[in-house]
């Protein structure tokens, strides 16, 4: 299956990605290869997991493992055959948070594994303009691997090629900004602050978007 993932996602996939979002990467040279590592990314739309899976290289993929909600990826047999065998989801089951379980457990063992986790803090798609509330489950994760570097990355674009709630995409050129890393310092509220801080900092850096 590893075989059949890397297919999709280098002879399909980045094709693809590269028509319709024609992606300049600044800063590809900190994206982590190995982990355990934590990717974190703001959130505005499907393509987001998938142009973050494209810009890697082919021999790192195996790796990178994308935190997902399970009650919309793992809602249908094909949808969930896909999600878990091409995408390599880390599956967050949101609905089970209310009743005490721990929703995290399954990225905490893809980390303890040596993967690469991809979060999306603020917990769902938003405009593609403006960083929304983050949700503290990514400084959790960082406090049980305070060795792990935590890799933030601006996608700017991918709102518009796809925007929530649109189902065909449109051709929108994008840019994957991504940030130095950094560690677990101790304090959560801390940690968030500093998080978004340099996911601020990188979309200041973003340039003006055009037509790909």
């Amino acid at each position: 299956m590893r075989f059949l993932r890397r297919a999709v996602i280098v002879l399909i996939a980045r094709p693809l990605a590269r028509v319709f979002t024609g992606a300049d990467v600044v800063g590809r040279e900190k994206l982590p290869l190995k982990g355990p590592a934590i990717l974190v990314a703001n959130h505005a739309s499907h393509v987001d997991t998938i142009l973050l899976l494209t810009i890697y290289p082919t021999r790192a993929l195996d790796r990178v493992r994308p935190a997902a909600a399970a009650d919309y990826f793992l809602k249908s047999a094909v949808m969930s055959w896909f999600s878990r065998n091409i995408l390599a989801i880390v599956p967050v089951a949101r609905d089970r948070a209310q009743a005490g379980e721990d929703i995290l457990a399954p990225a905490r063992e893809a980390l303890a594994a040596g993967d690469i986790v991809l979060i999306f803090p603020e917990g769902t798609r938003g405009d593609g303009q403006e960083l929304t509330r983050l949700k503290t489950g990514v400084a959790k994760l960082a406090a049980a691997f305070p060795g792990a570097p935590v890799t933030p990355v601006w996608l700017q674009g991918a709102g518009r090629v796809l925007p929530k709630g649109a189902h065909v995409p449109v051709p929108m050129n994008c840019t994957v900004l991504v940030g130095d890393p950094f560690r677990w310092g101790g304090d959560r509220m801390a940690f968030m602050e500093e998080l978004r801080a340099r996911l601020e900092a990188l979309k200041a850096l973003a340039p003006p978007q055009r037509w790909a």
